[in-house]
């Protein structure tokens, strides 16, 4: 891949709104002006970030269809391109991304775990493999016709308070 190319990817997924479109466009195909309204984005801005996306591969325009009126509507599918890409210093935007999606969920509706661990350096590889391995199963197999959508965040960090050794 050209160097232009990647950095246009990385430009491209540096955006939580554009990483809101991916994944409204994950399992259904949406129109520009469908994203503006889901996402509370001008229609206009709301193009600049689906043409970043289609060029980039990211989304992939489906057959025109009549709209409302009869206007000619395009709407955009996620290709799954964005799973197989790193982010180079994207957990920020990935945090970001997420707490904007939780907003507004109903608390009874969010289930969060939050896990302190103490692991020598082959057991963190070992679930980090383990969780990426589960992670990517579910990823390949694919959306249950009859399904509902969810979202799923996880990060592995450092304690920034670790307890004192003893």
């Amino acid at each position: 891949m050209a160097v232009a190319e990647e950095e246009a990817r990385i430009r491209a997924l540096s955006s939580p709104v554009r990483l809101r479109v991916l994944r409204l466009c994950a399992f259904e195909s949406r129109t520009n002006k469908e994203l503006a309204e889901l996402l509370d984005v001008n229609p206009g801005t709301m193009l600049h970030h689906v043409r970043s996306l289609v060029s980039t591969g990211y989304l992939v325009a489906e057959p025109e269809r009549a709209g409302n009126q009869g206007a000619r509507e395009v709407p955009y599918r996620a290709t799954g391109l964005s799973w197989r890409t790193p982010i180079p210093n994207g957990s920020y935007v990935l945090v970001e991304t997420f707490l904007q999606q939780i907003d507004g969920v109903p608390p009874d509706e969010l289930d969060v775990t939050w896990l302190g661990l103490k692991l020598n350096a082959e057991h963190k590889i070992e679930f980090q493999e383990r969780l990426y391995a589960l992670v990517n199963e579910f990823k390949e197999r694919g959306p249950d016709p009859d399904g509902d959508t969810y979202s799923l965040f996880a990060a592995l960090h450092p304690d920034r308070n670790p307890p004192a050794p003893r």
